[in-house]
């Protein structure tokens, strides 16, 4: 990493904490869900003058980064639905197919982790 201090800079993808491929929509997200500047920073392994430099540029230029990041969230659902109606048929059969034989612990696993997490970003402070 670089001793070079750091900066928000604009990127293809958007508002991005120079060095990283974090963006401000990344923190906003995380911050937005109530999770803690700490957990947020620790998340995308930010150090703390990364993470200064992302909730001071936040705060000094609010309504302009929260306008951008419900674009992109709005772009997101956008392209989130368009696969969803592109894909609907195959994942039709898909979803009709029967579990190939050894499949349901994997998938009670992944039932159990699914409902942990789902606990998790509907409590953060319990993570």
């Amino acid at each position: 990493m670089s001793d070079a201090m750091p900066a928000i800079i604009r990127t293809e993808g958007g508002l991005s904490i120079s060095g990283t491929r974090i963006t401000l929509y990344d923190i906003l997200g995380y911050l937005h869900a109530g999770w803690t500047t700490e957990r947020t920073r620790d998340i995308p392994r930010l150090s703390d003058a990364q993470m200064a430099v992302a909730l001071d540029y936040i705060a000094a230029h609010g309504d302009a980064v929260e306008a951008e990041y419900q674009q992109v969230l709005r772009d997101a659902e956008e392209v989130r639905r368009y696969w969803e109606e592109r894909n609907r048929e195959r994942l039709a059969q898909f979803a009709a197919m029967p579990p190939t034989p050894g499949t349901e612990a994997v998938r009670a696993k992944l039932a159990e982790c699914r409902a942990r997490r789902a606990q998790e970003h509907a409590d953060p402070a319990r993570s």
